[in-house]
């Protein structure tokens, strides 16, 4: 039987240090990094900041060499745009002006509006409206009536107590410019419509059209329906809906059934002047349908307005085209006849006063619409009868 050797103390710590001189000294070994010792904050960032050290980890852009690149980008050679016309700046100048009405603070808006009131009386407030801005609060951008409570304490000195308020009373199109008529309570309100209903309101509006209206002056009484547009881009638009019709031997009329969703839509025009192609004619609705003096204009007389895109074609929606000789008066190619803006103005206003005096309101001229006129060398009545 094999002697069983007892290991004494002493010969225990001998051999475990012939063990631990045989071991190599501590390193950071890769295949275990985690028995390597924990490196202070400061040792970690310079191992960080040391080359040749990745991390795998995008590198952080610091403020100064953000700063640095954009001030490069901007030094970098711009290329040069083709200049624009004198026509391109207006129209663009003007699509700017309108956003920014549209985007602004009603403050501003409100401000804007008191330089521009035209004719005030204690039932009554006229202004001058600017073009794009809609009237009433349903395009979710800053309208005219989301405003008039600014507006009416403005007129009023900014009185903290000032009770007075404004309410629109007829409508004009998000695109018409001029005269548009406010009243101070709602009983004014439903007088002035009274008004109306009895054609005692009258309005007169000046329009540029592309061709030239024949006969030169007469009415137009044709019903306007709401239709579907069908095709790639489904759309509606508002079309005519006649009460008569030709004959099978095309010498006479015959009237058809009215629809009955047709609306009853009566227009009076006069040609003011006519030159290039285009004229300015004065139009007075008797009625109050929706698009119903562009509709009659484009669909009746087959003289759209200049800047109307939207019933210059009937099966598509696209920019208005416009004849060689035009585009060569305004300026402009065809590809950039999509910022013309509608030339519709409304440039007179009359009604009874409450007081026994009439209330008659001419509305100026903007801009653009000036402009138009002396490049397609359209002349004004006042100015027509001078020569």
């Amino acid at each position: 039987m094999n002697s069983i050797r007892r290991i004494s103390c002493s010969d225990w710590k001998s051999g475990l240090n012939v063990v631990l001189s045989r071991v190599k000294p501590w390193t950071n070994c890769c295949r275990c990094p985690e028995a390597a010792p924990p490196l202070s904050r400061s040792q970690a960032t310079a191992t960080k900041q040391a080359p040749g050290f990745d991390t795998g980890e995008k590198p952080r852009l610091r403020a100064v060499d953000l700063a640095r690149k954009v001030q490069q980008e901007w030094r970098k050679p711009q290329a040069a745009e083709p200049p624009l016309s004198g026509q391109q700046k207006r129209v663009m100048e003007l699509k700017r002006f309108s956003l920014q009405l549209q985007h602004v603070h009603p403050n501003v808006l409100a401000k804007h509006l008191n330089r521009a009131v035209l004719y005030q009386d204690k039932d009554v407030v006229v202004i001058n409206k600017p073009y794009g801005v809609p009237v009433r609060d349903d395009c979710g951008a800053t309208s005219i009536s989301s405003v008039l409570h600014v507006l009416s304490k403005m007129m009023d000195g900014m009185k903290i107590k000032s009770d007075s308020q404004l309410f629109p009373c007829l409508r004009l199109e998000k695109e018409t410019t001029g005269a548009l008529l406010l009243a101070r309570s709602e009983e004014v309100v439903k007088h002035i419509l009274n008004l109306h209903r009895n054609n005692q309101v009258r309005r007169k509006y000046w329009v540029i059209t592309v061709g030239v209206p024949v006969p030169s002056e007469g009415v137009i009484d044709i019903p306007i329906i709401e239709r579907e547009v069908t095709g790639s881009r489904p759309h509606y638009k508002m079309a005519l809906s006649p009460l008569f019709k030709m004959n099978d031997a095309g010498d006479g009329v015959t009237k058809v059934r009215g629809h009955r969703q047709a609306h009853s839509a009566v227009t009076k025009y006069r040609v003011l002047d006519s030159s290039s192609g285009c004229s300015l004619v004065e139009l007075q609705p008797f009625t109050e349908v929706k698009h119903q003096m562009r509709v009659h204009m484009a669909l009746a007389l087959t003289c759209p307005i200049l800047g109307d895109h939207k019933y210059s074609h009937w099966s598509k929606l696209a920019p208005q085209k416009l004849p060689d000789h035009v585009l060569g008066k305004l300026g402009l190619e065809q590809s950039k006849s999509r910022y013309l803006p509608l030339h519709v103005l409304a440039r007179q206003l009359m009604l009874p006063g409450t007081n026994g005096a009439d209330v008659n309101v001419s509305c100026p001229m903007p801009k653009y619409f000036t402009q138009t006129l002396n490049r397609l060398h359209l002349t004004l009545p006042d100015k027509k009868d001078h020569k």
